[in-house]
């Protein structure tokens, strides 16, 4: 059985492979979480869902994040979540 940390640096390679809905249906598990909220609103980012993805980022606490380049904001969160591995 696989841990949420586990699960959302999958999603993040998954994003990162340009497997976007691989990504998505993984966050989906876990909107409760912060890192979650934040991947799934880079995601809807990357799909050009403005609304939703500004919805996440509200949600994730990280609005201030929205217009940074989604590679590079993918792997920051990669880092953070590797952080204490």
């Amino acid at each position: 059985m696989s841990s949420i940390k586990d699960d959302l640096l999958q999603a993040v390679d998954l994003a990162l492979a340009d497997q976007w809905d691989a990504a998505h249906r993984l966050v989906q598990r876990y909107e409760s979480d912060a890192i979650a909220a934040w991947i799934h609103a880079v995601l809807h980012k990357i799909e050009g869902d403005d609304s939703n993805s500004r919805y996440w980022y509200r949600r994730a606490n990280r609005l201030d994040q929205f217009e940074r380049e989604p590679r590079a904001e993918l792997n920051d969160i990669r880092t953070r979540l590797t952080a204490d591995q």
